[in-house]
């Protein structure tokens, strides 16, 4: 699977139409079959699959996943936690960011550019889980200067606007 820092240097994958139209169609729902989409883009069924391989080959899909709702699984607080990283810690981050990926309730982590290092995303039971998660992941761990946190009230995915 490619990501993005292998990707780096490489041309984009110029979309047509067809391609854009078939990846539209797979993020309103990707278990839809290779016959329907082919029908919806008026093309055959064996041209959609050679697209849909293409686009899984050359990285432009990544991967097919589940969009589960995490209140309907007991999950019904949101946060995002912003998180800062001691100075003389920073040869730390890589380390950092793998251990918290696999903390419970870590929906997605943000490496980012600018005043915070880290941004989390969980979701959790309630507002004391919110408060042990950030004491025993981030507070007790020594490469952590600073958190603050903003609890999510809603959360709604936007369109992908290059398609």
């Amino acid at each position: 699977m490619a990501t993005a820092k292998d990707l780096r240097g490489k041309r984009p994958y110029e979309l047509d139409e067809i391609d854009r139209g078939l990846l539209r169609m797979l993020t309103e729902n990707a278990r839809r079959t290779n016959n329907s989409l082919a029908e919806e883009l008026g093309i055959a069924p064996s041209t959609c699959l050679a697209r849909m391989n293409a686009l899984r080959e050359s990285g432009v899909i990544r991967k097919f996943t589940l969009d589960l709702d995490p209140e309907v699984l007991g999950h019904a607080l949101e946060a995002l936690i912003f998180v800062r990283i001691r100075a003389g810690a920073r040869h730390l981050m890589a380390s950092f960011a793998e251990e918290i990926r696999g903390k419970t309730g870590v929906m997605q982590l943000f490496f980012l550019g600018g005043t915070d290092d880290f941004l989390i995303h969980v979701a959790v039971k309630d507002s004391n889980d919110v408060r042990q998660f950030v004491l025993d992941n981030l507070s007790a761990n020594p490469a952590v200067a600073s958190t603050q946190t903003s609890l999510v009230f809603e959360h709604t995915r936007g369109s992908v606007p290059w398609l």
